[in-house]
């Protein structure tokens, strides 16, 4: 009875085990990590709205159709990479640290978005022109397959408990940001150069300013401090592995594949429920930005200005909205604002693209509006939700394996499959139905979804903002422990001295 009210007691917490967070560093962590997704996502944009331009200067022989499906094949290759990326960087993450991965993460990135504008085209060099095109789509894919999940573990690991999904929105407000200044820029070439005078050399301008957001991004990444997390992890894993000297077993489960074994034995339920949330939020997430575009252009025949400006003020409208899901998702939960999301798309996706396709600007308007609110659910509170997943010392590694398995079978191949569809079947509503089905898997994988918000990570002590708050804190996890161990004390004498005593 004495060791059960001694174990409960020592549940209370102390004020040593709550963090309490310094606002201009999160601030920092919150912008650096940020920006490395408005580089990536800058170069989507890019990707995505010169996608006939660069099917005519790389695959000039095919016909428009099969130069768009060859455009997205590229594409889609670098996503085929990104889980490689994920099992190179993210146990790094785990090992060595998120801020040093992160670093290395931005300058691969920038050097290979930097280095597609200047490659030869194919009228001057010929089948050579797109592998080149393929090798830097590679790299940027291997490069990204440890960024977002880092960039994800870096603020949640930063950010005080009851704000995670407001500074974790931040990270995919970068996202929508760097696509709209990507598809920004590249509106405004083609409405001055004219669509001759991108293909002729307009097209490499876009590419050219990513090196110099790349190295602003990298000087920030190198300003920053190891996350408070990681470096408690570390002084334990230390501590532990000072009173387990040579000990074989810890060895083995600190290494690379003992952390890969213990991610897919004793959290495979965890990463189930990430690729399900990533499936739903990537597959919405490409159709809308980097496929619509296309399909607006290439399959409705709307004019490439039209159909640019028209998803551009979709971006815009998420952009504007989404620190606002991310708020609420503190204040009402990740599982709510998830599931509403999920029956919404299964509900609105087949009403969306009939809007779309009507023509005009009025009702395409609203159609790429409603796709936008559906993406907005998930792209607001994905960054709070998926790091919550997994303890501290897996945390990179396994929400980069997880994420980047998923975003490379459904995500990346998005504009790829839905586009094929639609050339073979001739079916316009292609988009809708598989914006459908990723609602279903979506809605499943909320269901097993443990609700977060408020709550500390796994494997993590409270982080709060002040240190009132943490006294605060700790009192009351003392009233808590105390009133505990009386209920147990209570119930064990009930039991001693029987129903009468």
């Amino acid at each position: 009875m004495v060791r059960t009210v001694i174990r409960r007691r020592k549940r209370s917490l102390r004020e040593q085990d709550v963090t309490v967070t310094d606002p201009p560093k999160v601030r920092r962590a919150v912008t650096a990590a940020a920006l490395g997704n408005t580089m990536e996502w800058f170069d989507f944009g890019v990707y995505a709205y010169l996608a006939g331009t660069l099917g005519k200067v790389f695959f000039p022989s095919s016909s428009p159709g099969a130069q768009v499906v060859s455009t997205f094949a590229t594409f889609a290759a670098a996503f085929l990479v990104r889980p490689l990326g994920g099992l190179v960087f993210g146990p790094l993450g785990d090992r060595v640290g998120r801020q040093k991965v992160l670093a290395l993460t931005m300058i691969m990135m920038a050097a290979s978005t930097f280095a597609v504008g200047f490659l030869p085209t194919y009228a001057a060099i010929g089948f050579a022109a797109p592998l080149l095109l393929l090798v830097c789509r590679l790299v940027q894919g291997f490069s990204t397959g440890g960024e977002y999940a880092g960039a994800t573990t870096y603020i949640a690991e930063y950010a005080p408990d009851k704000r995670r999904g407001f500074l974790g929105s931040w990270l995919d407000f970068g996202t929508f940001v760097g696509y709209s200044l990507g598809s920004g820029l590249v509106t405004v070439l083609t409405a001055v150069l004219g669509t001759d005078g991108m293909t002729d050399w307009g097209w490499r301008i876009p590419f050219f300013v990513a090196g110099p957001m790349g190295l602003i991004g990298l000087y920030m990444r190198l300003k920053l401090e190891e996350t408070p997390a990681f470096q408690r992890e570390e002084e334990a894993q230390a501590q532990a592995q000072a009173r387990k000297e040579n000990d074989p077993v810890e060895e083995a489960r600190q290494s690379g594949k003992g952390r890969l074994k213990e991610i897919f034995t004793r959290h495979w339920q965890a990463v189930l429920i990430c690729m399900g949330l990533v499936l739903l939020y990537n597959v919405t997430n490409y159709t809308v930005t980097s496929y619509l575009p296309t399909y607006m252009s290439q399959t409705l025949g709307e004019p490439d200005t039209t159909s640019q400006l028209l998803v551009l003020g979709t971006m815009l409208l998420v952009v504007l909205t989404i620190t606002t899901v991310g708020r609420t998702s503190d204040r009402w939960g990740r599982r709510p604002v998830f599931m509403a999301g999920s029956v919404a798309l299964i509900a609105l996706a087949a009403p969306a693209f009939l809007l779309i396709r009507q023509g005009g600007i009025l009702l395409p308007a609203l159609g790429c509006a409603v796709l936008g609110l559906l993406l907005v659910c998930f792209a607001g509170t994905a960054a709070s939700t998926l790091p919550a997943l997994f303890p501290t010392r897996l945390r990179y590694g396994a929400l980069s394996i997880a994420f980047n398995i998923s975003v490379s079978l459904f995500g990346g191949t998005t504009p790829l499959f839905v586009s094929g569809l639609v050339e073979a079947t001739g079916n316009e509503m292609v988009p809708a139905y598989y914006l459908m089905a990723a609602g279903v898997i979506g809605l499943v994988a909320t269901f097993f979804l443990h609700e977060t918000a408020g709550q500390p990570l796994r494997g993590s002590g409270p982080m709060v903002e002040t240190p009132q708050q943490a006294r605060r804190l700790v009192a009351q996890s003392r009233t808590t422990a105390g009133r505990q161990a009386r209920d147990v004390w209570l119930r064990v004498r009930h039991l001693w001295r029987g129903p009468d005593g």
